[in-house]
Order: structure tokens, then sequence, then C-alpha cells
């Protein structure tokens, strides 16, 4: 069985709503388990589940302090989505800036958005 690049991983995890919003809980700071279970209408164990995922992708990490295990965002593999993402900012800014030049030689005329 092949072992799947770092990105695919990522995509992959980042493929479910519930995992997205996980990360997005987790954004603003750690949390256990039940308080990231808790806006869901799923069990704990199919949480559970979802962070395993999350945390074979590197998106997250598991501590432990005491009794409380908290999860952590881990932003390093969505640096590097970034990055891969970045490769393509500059083709989107192009067809931008191609369809504001269109859309600019269209409305010309009489300020209505008419052609005179």
């Amino acid at each position: 069985m092949q072992t799947a690049d770092p990105l695919s991983m990522t995509l992959s995890a980042l493929a479910d709503p519930t995992r997205r919003a996980i990360l997005a809980r987790l954004s603003k700071g750690a949390a256990t388990v039940n308080e990231l279970a808790e806006p869901f209408d799923i069990s704990l164990p199919a949480v559970s589940r979802h962070l395993k995922v999350l945390e074979g992708a590197g998106l997250i990490s598991r501590g432990r302090e005491a009794q409380w295990r908290p999860c952590r965002l881990e932003a390093e593999p969505l640096k590097q989505l970034d990055g891969w993402l970045g490769r393509y900012r500059k083709f989107w800014e192009g067809s931008f800036d191609k369809m504001d030049a269109y859309l600019a030689q269209i409305t010309k005329g009489d300020g209505r958005g008419r052609k005179s």
C-alpha cells in the first residue's frame, strides 16, 4: 500500500465539513474532545475518528496535561497548502484583470453601463 503525500492527506482531511469546523474551532485555541464534539449532532467516537484523520494529516496534535487531553491546531500543513495554491494565484489574478478590462470596455459610454 502506497502512503499518500502530505498535500493529498491535507486535502483529504479538509474535504469533510465537520473536520473543517473542528479546525476552525481549534484556530481559537486548544480544546478537549468533548468541547469539540459539543456543536455537532454526532457521537464522541465519530468525533474521535475525525480527530484521527486530522492528526494523521498533521493538522492537529494532541497533548496531555494531567486529566486534560487538549487538541491543538498545527498550521504547517495549511501553510504548505497555501504555498501550493499560490502557484495558481497568478492565473486567477490574471483572469480577474482580463475580466476587469473587458467590463471596463463594455461599460464605456454614457456612464450608465450602456454604450453610446
